[in-house]
């Protein structure tokens, strides 16, 4: 991957989930913002969009489902990568995938998948921006 620092954006209303995600992924380079709520995620993806949302499905107010159908439906924004973490079945969190995701992780989190998945979706991304460049210089 490029030298860029990627911005993420981990959402959970358990604190010591959170700082557990936030300790991993800024130990491997990644910049993180959290917040304990789809309301206040919601806001700080409206005022600067992430490079990817990792987005805890079962929270109090406003689950993950419907933070992402939020994200999805505002056109304002870019398409932001969304991994939901779920403990959940997987029939659950397909529902997700139909909402607008693009991937899930389980609970417990095994913290070497969750790095390459971020990993591959920040990759993908910035694959498609390059080329997008390229593209539009043509």
């Amino acid at each position: 991957m490029s030298n860029q620092v990627y911005k993420l954006l981990a959402v959970d209303d358990v604190p010591d989930n959170l700082f557990l995600l936030q300790t991993i992924l800024e130990a491997e380079g990644f910049t993180v913002d959290v917040a304990t709520n789809g309301r206040t995620a919601l806001s700080k993806i409206k005022m600067s969009p992430p490079d990817l949302i990792l987005l805890d499905v079962m929270m109090p107010g406003m689950t993950g489902y419907e933070v992402t159908q939020r994200i999805r439906q505002d056109e304002s924004l870019p398409a932001i990568p969304i991994v939901l973490i779920t403990a959940q079945d997987e029939a659950a969190a397909l529902q997700g995938l139909e909402l607008g995701a693009n991937d899930f992780i389980s609970k417990p989190i095994d913290f070497d998948e969750l790095l390459a998945r971020v990993r591959a979706y920040l990759h993908l991304e910035h694959t498609v921006e390059a080329n997008n460049v390229v593209l539009s210089a043509n």
